[in-house]
Protein backbone atom coordinates (compact mmCIF):
# COMPACT_ATOMS: atom_id res chain seq x y z
CA UNK A 1 0.00 0.00 0.00
CA UNK A 2 1.93 3.22 -0.67
CA UNK A 3 0.64 6.03 2.52
CA UNK A 4 1.47 9.85 2.35
CA UNK A 5 2.32 11.28 5.79
CA UNK A 6 1.80 15.10 5.92
CA UNK A 7 3.99 16.47 8.53
CA UNK A 8 5.64 13.07 8.32
CA UNK A 9 8.76 14.15 9.84
CA UNK A 10 7.29 15.92 12.94
CA UNK A 11 6.70 14.40 16.12
CA UNK A 12 3.95 12.21 15.93
CA UNK A 13 3.95 12.22 12.38
CA UNK A 14 7.55 10.71 12.30
CA UNK A 15 6.94 7.77 14.69
CA UNK A 16 3.82 6.80 12.76
CA UNK A 17 5.93 6.75 9.65
CA UNK A 18 8.24 3.87 11.21
CA UNK A 19 5.80 1.49 12.73
CA UNK A 20 3.73 1.80 9.04
CA UNK A 21 6.87 1.59 6.88
CA UNK A 22 6.75 -1.86 8.48
CA UNK A 23 4.61 -2.96 5.80
CA UNK A 24 3.97 -0.20 3.91
CA UNK A 25 5.70 1.78 1.01
CA UNK A 26 5.47 5.70 2.26
CA UNK A 27 6.03 8.97 1.39
CA UNK A 28 6.36 12.36 3.49
CA UNK A 29 5.39 15.64 3.07
CA UNK A 30 6.78 18.24 5.35
CA UNK A 31 8.09 21.72 5.25
CA UNK A 32 10.64 20.97 8.06
CA UNK A 33 9.52 24.05 10.20
CA UNK A 34 9.02 22.36 13.27
CA UNK A 35 10.33 18.63 12.28
CA UNK A 36 13.97 17.46 11.45
CA UNK A 37 15.22 15.28 8.75
CA UNK A 38 16.68 13.09 11.20
CA UNK A 39 13.41 11.91 11.97
CA UNK A 40 13.11 10.11 8.99
CA UNK A 41 14.09 6.92 8.52
CA UNK A 42 16.55 6.47 5.12
CA UNK A 43 14.21 4.30 3.37
CA UNK A 44 11.25 6.50 3.55
CA UNK A 45 10.69 8.91 0.39
CA UNK A 46 10.93 12.44 1.73
CA UNK A 47 9.13 15.70 -0.14
CA UNK A 48 10.01 19.00 1.51
CA UNK A 49 7.18 21.03 0.28
CA UNK A 50 4.66 22.98 2.34
CA UNK A 51 1.17 21.99 2.52
CA UNK A 52 0.10 25.93 2.30
CA UNK A 53 0.60 25.47 -1.65
CA UNK A 54 -1.31 23.69 -3.36
CA UNK A 55 1.09 23.75 -5.91
CA UNK A 56 3.68 22.02 -4.42
CA UNK A 57 2.26 19.71 -2.87
CA UNK A 58 -0.19 18.01 -5.81
CA UNK A 59 2.36 16.39 -7.71
CA UNK A 60 3.27 14.10 -4.80
CA UNK A 61 -0.38 12.73 -3.97
CA UNK A 62 0.09 10.51 -6.93
CA UNK A 63 -0.26 6.62 -6.79
CA UNK A 64 -1.79 7.15 -3.50
CA UNK A 65 -3.46 4.92 -1.63
CA UNK A 66 -3.73 6.53 2.09
CA UNK A 67 -3.48 9.97 3.06
CA UNK A 68 -2.23 10.09 6.93
CA UNK A 69 -3.10 14.56 7.57
CA UNK A 70 -1.02 15.60 10.32
CA UNK A 71 0.52 18.68 8.80
CA UNK A 72 -0.46 21.53 10.91
CA UNK A 73 0.53 24.61 13.05
CA UNK A 74 2.22 22.12 16.08
CA UNK A 75 1.17 25.62 18.30
CA UNK A 76 -1.95 25.73 20.66
CA UNK A 77 -1.42 28.88 22.10
CA UNK A 78 0.01 30.72 19.47
CA UNK A 79 -3.27 32.84 19.37
CA UNK A 80 -4.73 36.11 19.81
CA UNK A 81 -1.40 37.25 18.89
CA UNK A 82 -0.41 35.38 15.30
CA UNK A 83 -4.16 35.44 13.84
CA UNK A 84 -2.84 33.78 10.31
CA UNK A 85 -1.31 30.88 11.42
CA UNK A 86 -3.74 28.81 12.43
CA UNK A 87 -6.11 29.73 9.74
CA UNK A 88 -3.23 28.85 6.63
CA UNK A 89 -1.97 25.95 8.16
CA UNK A 90 -4.66 24.58 9.52
CA UNK A 91 -7.60 25.12 7.13
CA UNK A 92 -6.16 26.35 4.21
CA UNK A 93 -3.54 23.89 4.18
CA UNK A 94 -6.12 21.10 5.01
CA UNK A 95 -8.15 21.91 1.90
CA UNK A 96 -5.08 21.85 0.12
CA UNK A 97 -4.89 18.32 0.48
CA UNK A 98 -8.36 17.58 0.22
CA UNK A 99 -8.22 18.78 -2.96
CA UNK A 100 -5.27 17.00 -3.77
CA UNK A 101 -6.80 14.05 -2.99
CA UNK A 102 -9.52 14.53 -5.15
CA UNK A 103 -7.18 15.79 -8.36
CA UNK A 104 -5.24 11.95 -7.80
CA UNK A 105 -8.19 10.06 -6.53
CA UNK A 106 -7.18 8.80 -3.29
CA UNK A 107 -9.06 6.66 -1.68
CA UNK A 108 -8.89 7.39 2.09
CA UNK A 109 -8.00 9.83 4.55
CA UNK A 110 -6.94 9.98 7.90
CA UNK A 111 -7.38 13.25 9.48
CA UNK A 112 -5.14 13.95 13.01
CA UNK A 113 -7.59 16.24 14.83
CA UNK A 114 -7.62 17.43 18.51
CA UNK A 115 -9.29 16.89 22.02
CA UNK A 116 -9.16 20.86 22.22
CA UNK A 117 -12.33 20.16 19.98
CA UNK A 118 -14.85 19.82 22.13
CA UNK A 119 -13.79 22.77 24.19
CA UNK A 120 -14.30 23.59 28.07
CA UNK A 121 -17.91 23.22 28.81
CA UNK A 122 -18.26 19.55 28.16
CA UNK A 123 -18.89 16.21 29.90
CA UNK A 124 -15.64 14.52 31.70
CA UNK A 125 -14.74 11.50 29.80
CA UNK A 126 -15.53 13.22 26.62
CA UNK A 127 -17.54 10.70 24.15
CA UNK A 128 -16.80 11.18 20.26
CA UNK A 129 -20.70 12.32 20.14
CA UNK A 130 -19.86 15.50 22.53
CA UNK A 131 -20.73 19.11 21.12
CA UNK A 132 -17.70 20.73 19.53
CA UNK A 133 -17.38 23.96 20.95
CA UNK A 134 -13.46 25.25 20.82
CA UNK A 135 -12.53 28.33 22.87
CA UNK A 136 -9.12 29.43 20.51
CA UNK A 137 -8.20 29.33 17.17
CA UNK A 138 -6.45 25.97 17.31
CA UNK A 139 -9.36 24.19 18.58
CA UNK A 140 -11.75 26.19 16.05
CA UNK A 141 -9.42 25.53 12.94
CA UNK A 142 -9.21 21.93 13.90
CA UNK A 143 -12.62 21.41 13.62
CA UNK A 144 -13.33 23.12 10.99
CA UNK A 145 -10.72 20.58 9.37
CA UNK A 146 -13.00 18.00 10.60
CA UNK A 147 -15.88 19.72 9.03
CA UNK A 148 -14.01 20.02 5.48
CA UNK A 149 -12.95 16.60 5.79
CA UNK A 150 -16.64 15.34 5.96
CA UNK A 151 -17.87 17.39 3.16
CA UNK A 152 -14.95 15.69 0.84
CA UNK A 153 -15.69 12.79 1.73
CA UNK A 154 -19.59 12.94 1.31
CA UNK A 155 -19.38 14.70 -1.84
CA UNK A 156 -16.25 12.31 -3.65
CA UNK A 157 -16.49 9.26 -1.68
CA UNK A 158 -13.21 9.38 0.11
CA UNK A 159 -12.84 7.18 3.01
CA UNK A 160 -12.50 9.60 6.04
CA UNK A 161 -11.39 8.76 9.71
CA UNK A 162 -10.57 10.85 12.42
CA UNK A 163 -8.68 10.85 15.08
CA UNK A 164 -8.65 13.24 18.22
CA UNK A 165 -5.81 13.72 20.25
CA UNK A 166 -5.14 14.00 24.15
CA UNK A 167 -2.14 16.18 24.64
CA UNK A 168 0.98 12.97 23.48
CA UNK A 169 4.32 13.51 24.71
CA UNK A 170 7.20 11.68 23.92
CA UNK A 171 11.20 12.44 23.60
CA UNK A 172 10.92 13.85 20.46
CA UNK A 173 8.87 16.68 21.03
CA UNK A 174 10.43 20.23 21.66
CA UNK A 175 7.03 21.94 23.00
CA UNK A 176 4.68 21.56 25.59
CA UNK A 177 5.11 21.64 29.61
CA UNK A 178 7.10 19.16 30.15
CA UNK A 179 10.02 20.26 27.54
CA UNK A 180 9.37 23.92 29.07
CA UNK A 181 9.71 22.76 32.33
CA UNK A 182 12.95 20.78 31.67
CA UNK A 183 14.65 23.98 30.28
CA UNK A 184 13.44 25.93 32.87
CA UNK A 185 15.07 23.95 35.55
CA UNK A 186 18.44 23.89 33.62
CA UNK A 187 18.67 27.28 33.17
CA UNK A 188 17.26 28.09 36.66
CA UNK A 189 17.31 24.74 39.25
CA UNK A 190 16.25 27.17 42.59
CA UNK A 191 12.74 28.34 40.72
CA UNK A 192 10.44 26.98 38.83
CA UNK A 193 7.67 29.17 37.44
CA UNK A 194 4.39 27.50 36.49
CA UNK A 195 1.66 29.02 33.82
CA UNK A 196 -2.12 29.84 35.85
CA UNK A 197 -2.41 27.86 38.90
CA UNK A 198 -0.78 24.98 38.84
CA UNK A 199 -4.01 23.20 38.76
CA UNK A 200 -5.01 22.45 35.06
CA UNK A 201 -5.57 18.61 35.05
CA UNK A 202 -5.26 16.59 31.11
CA UNK A 203 -4.73 12.99 29.74
CA UNK A 204 -1.10 12.42 28.67
CA UNK A 205 -0.42 9.68 26.54
CA UNK A 206 3.13 8.74 24.94
CA UNK A 207 3.60 8.85 21.46
CA UNK A 208 4.69 4.75 21.13
CA UNK A 209 0.54 4.38 22.67
CA UNK A 210 -0.35 6.86 20.38
CA UNK A 211 0.98 5.18 16.81
CA UNK A 212 -0.87 1.75 18.09
CA UNK A 213 -3.82 3.69 18.59
CA UNK A 214 -3.59 5.57 15.54
CA UNK A 215 -3.06 2.14 13.46
CA UNK A 216 -5.87 0.31 15.22
CA UNK A 217 -8.17 3.54 14.64
CA UNK A 218 -7.23 3.37 10.71
CA UNK A 219 -7.51 -0.13 10.42
CA UNK A 220 -11.58 -0.25 12.05
CA UNK A 221 -14.68 1.37 11.04
CA UNK A 222 -14.71 4.90 9.26
CA UNK A 223 -15.42 6.99 11.83
CA UNK A 224 -14.22 9.36 14.86
CA UNK A 225 -12.18 8.10 17.23
CA UNK A 226 -10.67 9.93 21.01
CA UNK A 227 -6.82 8.70 21.64
CA UNK A 228 -5.50 9.01 25.09
CA UNK A 229 -5.34 7.62 28.26
CA UNK A 230 -7.85 6.91 30.67
CA UNK A 231 -6.52 9.20 33.47
CA UNK A 232 -5.19 12.88 33.85
CA UNK A 233 -2.89 14.92 35.55
CA UNK A 234 -2.36 18.48 36.88
CA UNK A 235 0.64 20.50 35.88
CA UNK A 236 1.85 20.40 39.41
CA UNK A 237 1.94 16.91 38.92
CA UNK A 238 4.12 17.31 35.86
CA UNK A 239 6.15 19.92 37.67
CA UNK A 240 6.61 17.18 40.46
CA UNK A 241 7.81 14.45 37.77
CA UNK A 242 9.95 16.74 36.23
CA UNK A 243 11.65 17.77 39.52
CA UNK A 244 12.30 14.35 40.23
CA UNK A 245 14.01 12.84 37.28
CA UNK A 246 16.58 16.10 37.56
CA UNK A 247 17.02 15.61 41.33
CA UNK A 248 15.44 18.90 42.12
CA UNK A 249 13.60 20.61 44.74
CA UNK A 250 12.68 23.92 43.16
CA UNK A 251 10.37 26.25 44.70
CA UNK A 252 7.04 27.03 42.41
CA UNK A 253 5.92 30.29 41.60
CA UNK A 254 2.82 31.03 39.68
CA UNK A 255 1.16 33.24 37.00
CA UNK A 256 -2.00 32.72 37.97
CA UNK A 257 -5.65 32.00 36.68
CA UNK A 258 -7.32 29.06 35.91
CA UNK A 259 -6.05 28.55 32.67
CA UNK A 260 -2.30 28.86 31.20
CA UNK A 261 -2.57 30.70 28.37
CA UNK A 262 -5.92 32.72 26.56
CA UNK A 263 -7.44 29.61 25.35
CA UNK A 264 -6.54 26.70 27.52
CA UNK A 265 -8.84 24.37 28.66
CA UNK A 266 -8.56 23.76 31.87
CA UNK A 267 -9.48 20.32 32.18
CA UNK A 268 -9.64 17.29 29.56
CA UNK A 269 -9.87 13.87 29.90
CA UNK A 270 -11.08 11.73 27.02
CA UNK A 271 -13.43 8.57 26.90
CA UNK A 272 -11.62 6.06 24.85
CA UNK A 273 -13.61 3.14 25.30
CA UNK A 274 -14.89 3.12 21.66
CA UNK A 275 -11.27 2.31 20.48
CA UNK A 276 -10.71 0.32 23.10
CA UNK A 277 -13.53 -1.79 21.99
CA UNK A 278 -11.80 -2.12 18.69
CA UNK A 279 -8.99 -3.75 20.78
CA UNK A 280 -6.15 -1.31 21.62
CA UNK A 281 -5.26 -0.20 24.73
CA UNK A 282 -2.79 2.81 26.42
CA UNK A 283 0.20 0.50 27.55
CA UNK A 284 0.52 4.07 30.32
CA UNK A 285 -1.10 6.00 32.35
CA UNK A 286 -0.78 10.06 31.90
CA UNK A 287 2.13 10.09 35.13
CA UNK A 288 4.20 6.98 33.61
CA UNK A 289 3.66 9.11 30.25
CA UNK A 290 4.74 12.16 31.62
CA UNK A 291 7.96 10.59 33.46
CA UNK A 292 8.98 8.34 30.23
CA UNK A 293 8.70 11.47 28.78
CA UNK A 294 11.12 13.76 30.90
CA UNK A 295 13.59 10.53 31.21
CA UNK A 296 14.23 10.65 27.07
CA UNK A 297 14.44 14.27 26.77
CA UNK A 298 17.19 14.38 29.80
CA UNK A 299 18.67 11.85 27.99
CA UNK A 300 19.15 14.12 24.80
Amino acid sequence: MQILVTGGAGFIGSHLCEELDKNHSIRIIDNLSSAKKENVSKSIEMVEADIKSKEEIEPHFEDLDTVFHFAANPKVNTFPGDRDKDFEENLQGTKNMLDACVENNVGEIVFASSSVVYGEETKIPTPEDANLDPISMYGATKAGGEHMCKVYSRIFGIDLTIVRLANIVGGRNRKGGIYDFIHKLKENPEELEILGNGKQRKSYLHVEDTVEGLVKAWKSDRTVFNIGSKDSIDVDGIAEIVSEEMNLDPDLSYTGGEKGWEGDVPEMRLDISKLENEGWKPERNSGESVRKTVKELLKQ
